[in-house]
């Protein structure tokens, strides 16, 4: 990170975990480290996509991507405390047509096979997500991508586009991380008591579902984002008797 990377933002500095400290950059190393924790608790060899068929589909979007341009990527759920990769700016940035809704159902990471969890997605829905875009430097692009698509990609979930933003600061071309409806994971958007019911319950390696749902709401607070949905879910969540 550049030294006026929250040059636009400079209350995030203390809310955003620096890249080398996050256990979700997933250089080779760390991705080797949580493969090992995976086989350990049981998952089948075939638990993700192989390392060859992550980074096809990071060059089929990105393998032409012009050399010497910045690269934005649009962040609405984890990413937005933990990128886990390096950026020289950060923004607020508004996708419009889009909306964050627990749309995965996932058995790893904040999930299990005996406690489900739910996880974000972003959704081509009426209105806009508002998020965070970091900007990525051209020379880092496809290192830094590379270990980004590791998390993001593990298993296929999404469907990565360059989607048309705006910032504050001008429009931008960010990176987004689009909802996929044909991967095995996708359940669409479930009623509002179900999605509560399955948040409240979710644990796995990761933590509990519920702590990733509290510490979205608190970025969105800090930032004065204003996401009725997520605000209805934490109601819910923090009403029920789910441990």
């Amino acid at each position: 990170m550049t030294a006026d990377a929250f040059i636009h933002l400079p209350d995030l500095r203390a809310r955003v975990t620096h890249p080398e400290k996050s256990l979700l950059r997933l250089t080779p190393e760390m991705f080797s480290m949580w493969e090992q924790r995976a086989r350990a608790a049981g998952w089948p060899v075939n638990w993700r996509l192989s390392d060859d068929e992550i980074e096809a589909s990071r060059l089929a979007l990105l393998g032409e991507y012009p050399e010497g341009h910045d690269l934005w990527i649009f962040c609405y759920g984890s990413l937005m405390w933990d990128p886990g990769f390096h950026f020289a700016e950060v923004r607020l940035a508004d996708a419009e047509s889009y909306q964050r809704r627990f749309t995965l159902k996932i058995n790893l990471g904040r999930g299990s096979h005996d406690y489900p969890a739910l996880m974000l997605s972003l959704e081509p829905q009426p209105g806009r997500c508002h998020g965070l875009a970091f900007r990525i430097a051209a020379e880092t692009v496809h290192a830094e991508t590379a270990i980004l698509w590791r998390r993001e990609m593990i298993r296929g979930g999404y469907a990565p586009a360059l989607v048309p933003m705006t910032t504050p600061q001008g429009p931008i071309t960010a990176l987004a991380f689009v909802s996929n409806p044909t991967h095995p994971s996708y359940v669409g958007e479930l009623p509002l008591a179900e999605t509560a019911a399955l948040i409240a319950s979710g644990k796995g390696v990761l933590g509990t579902n519920r702590e990733y749902l509290v510490q979205l709401a608190m970025q969105l607070q800090a930032l004065d984002i204003e996401d009725p949905y997520v605000e209805e879910l934490l109601a819910q969540v923090g009403a029920g008797s789910h441990s």
